[in-house]
């Protein structure tokens, strides 16, 4: 079962679908944002919905044989949410119970909560974004070394498997997928700065292209380590159609910020928008050596998280933006981190 985001398939009972039309849609921007050279040009797509693999329930043959027309299925909606929870400290609690918590779907209560678990060791699927734009030339070395660090505490081989993605004008892919630590660190020595800065279209090729095309044969926890200082300027998609993607990929955004300034500005609060709507968390570290901290952080919360998997009430194939909300009951004692919606699949 994933944990990691959301997780849903479609229908709650049988669906007649014609052939060729029971691929999910997908929002996308008018222009999409740059695809690296070393890789093949991607669709998109809209979820990543267990209901594509599905087979006939008549035992037919596969669809696009020629005495096949139609295609039964049978699923049932499942949403899948990983969160975070914190005290009055902000310290992480991980021994609350499924009656701590209030879950809202859709402004309705879940038809059913299926299961509840504190999960801490379930397989990663980590992208790390790197904004190599000239506004981060400063400190653009630290920044690595501190990224490497974060690396070689959380991707465990054999189990987790990160990729990591340079991005200024374009998103470049320096090392794809892997679990071998030394790659990875050779990835991140791979990246130079220079260029204007495109974030939202790193940021939303790194999901489409990356995260929603990994295989999920297992139960996995999928995140986005991005930094920069927030500051777009050639992006092709917006903001929201970045976080859309996120969501649509079940991916936990956490943000570090580069700006040392000393205070927040205009690209720190995007950075906020882009965690707090994934469930994630935005780092705002105004000294250099602060972000290796920020890191370690990050890496200890991925292990400290809960999982709930329920099935929503009054749910409907249409396309449409799902919210989520889940609270502790203990309002004053306990603050939830969890991702604000889903979409929900199209017929």
């Amino acid at each position: 079962m994933p944990t990691l985001g959301i997780n849903l398939a479609l229908g709650t009972g049988v669906l007649l679908a014609l052939l060729g039309a029971n691929a999910p849609a997908q929002s996308s921007p008018a222009t999409a944002p740059a695809t690296p050279v070393t890789q093949q040009q991607a669709a998109a797509q809209a979820t990543n919905t267990p209901a594509d693999n599905a087979t006939a329930t008549d035992g037919t043959s596969p669809a696009g044989s020629d005495d096949q027309l139609t295609t039964l299925r049978t699923t049932t909606n499942e949403v899948n949410v990983v969160f975070t929870v914190t005290d009055k400290r902000g310290h992480r609690v991980t021994d609350l119970k499924k009656n701590d918590f209030t879950i809202v779907d859709d402004n309705k209560a879940p038809a059913e909560i299926r299961s509840f678990s504190a999960e801490t060791n379930l397989p990663l699927q980590v992208g790390l974004l790197i904004d190599a734009s000239n506004s981060v030339r400063d400190r653009f070395k630290f920044e690595q070394e501190s990224a490497i660090e974060f690396l070689n505490q959380t991707v465990h081989p054999s189990k987790d498997r990160a990729f990591v993605v340079g991005f200024d004008v374009t998103p470049e892919v320096t090392q794809d997928f892997t679990d071998n630590t030394e790659l990875l660190a050779h990835g991140v020595h791979e990246l130079r700065p220079g260029g204007g800065t495109a974030m939202y279209d790193a940021l939303y090729f790194a999901c489409r292209d990356k995260l929603l095309k990994a295989p999920k044969s297992t139960p996995v926890r999928r995140a986005i380590i991005l930094l920069s200082d927030g500051d777009d300027n050639q992006s092709h998609v917006t903001r929201e159609e970045a976080i859309e993607m996120a969501q649509r990929a079940e991916a936990i955004v956490y943000t570090i910020s580069t700006n040392v300034s000393g205070t927040k500005g205009p690209g720190d609060k995007v950075l906020e928008r882009i965690a707090d709507a994934t469930g994630g968390r935005a780092f705002f570290p105004f000294q250099l050596r602060d972000v290796s901290n920020d890191f370690a952080e990050i890496a200890d919360e991925l292990r400290s998280q809960y999982a709930v998997s329920y099935k929503p009430a009054d749910f409907r194939s249409d396309g449409h933006y799902r919210t989520i909300e889940i609270v502790a009951n203990d309002r004053k004692s306990f603050k939830v981190r969890a991702r604000r919606g889903y979409y929900a699949p199209a017929q």
